[in-house]
């Protein structure tokens, strides 16, 4: 099993880059997209992820803070609702609430002194709210707000990684959160993802969580990826790696006859919640 983890580990080192040019809308909800997950990005570092010039970056941030979603600043540009987000604790992607919560049921999956690591995510956290009820658990998050969920009950044990904060997700990432995972083991991963399709994998918005889901993955001896039905088939932005880094999938009764087959196919095992 590690052998065939570590084979998967390596095909998805290429899969990170800038993206073939976009059209102006699709590319203006990418860039929503990096910042709904970032808080905040540079124009140059823009022009280099969507292979345009920073005038037309320029362009797209002023179409996005006419529309109400961003404020613009000298260089760059930052999420309108973050200063709200942060102080209620909430999370930017609310969407399918009803099937992330009963993906949240997957907790039945853990047993009291498990140790887990549970990525940060709207669907992770009612993963969090379930676990309410096990006992004696050893969690590692990069997720403050699982981690003020989890770390309220009295005998679990939170671990968190240090990093730059990013307000959007609540999460902390960056290089010291990748070296926070070297010899750490974990018995199960619950992951998140913003699409996964079996062209090209695991996709996410931005390129900064890449390394701190691979180092996650190296870290678990079992990988369950949470995905609602309407992230199947999605791409986003930054790719991960192939569906193959995924030992099982747990996802809702939406999911068609013929993906859970081809997930079947690659070696997944395919857990619906009901």
């Amino acid at each position: 099993m590690q052998k065939a983890k570590a084979a998967r580990r390596n095909r998805s080192d290429s899969q990170i880059g800038a993206q073939p040019q976009l059209l102006a809308e699709p590319r203006r909800m990418r860039i929503l997209e990096w910042l709904q997950e970032e808080g905040s990005a540079r124009v140059r570092d823009l022009s280099a992820a969507f292979g345009v010039s920073e005038a037309t970056i320029r362009q797209d941030l002023e179409r996005l803070d006419n529309d109400g979603f961003i404020t613009r600043e000298h260089g760059g540009a930052y999420l309108r609702s973050i200063p709200q987000q942060v102080q209620s604790m909430s999370l930017q992607h609310v969407q399918n609430m009803e099937k992330k919560k009963a993906i949240g049921a997957a907790a039945a999956l853990v047993s009291d002194h498990d140790t887990l690591i549970i990525d940060s995510g709207t669907t992770t956290t009612q993963f969090a709210e379930n676990l309410k009820v096990r006992q004696e658990l050893n969690i590692i998050t990069n997720a403050l707000n699982i981690a003020l969920i989890l770390g309220a009950i009295p005998t679990n044990t939170v671990h968190m990684p240090a990093g730059q904060f990013k307000a959007p997700t609540l999460s902390l990432s960056g290089e010291k959160s990748v070296e926070f995972f070297v010899g750490i083991y974990a018995q199960k991963l619950f992951l998140a993802t913003a699409g996964v399709s079996f062209d090209v994998g695991l996709t996410y918005p931005a390129i900064g969580d890449i390394y701190v889901k691979r180092a996650m993955i190296k870290s678990a001896s079992h990988v369950y990826l949470l995905a609602d039905s309407t992230k199947i088939g999605r791409v986003s932005f930054s790719a991960l790696g192939g569906v193959e880094m995924v030992n099982t999938l747990i996802t809702d009764e939406g999911i068609s006859d013929a993906d859970r087959s081809l997930f079947e196919q690659r070696g997944v095992e395919v857990l619906i919640a009901r």
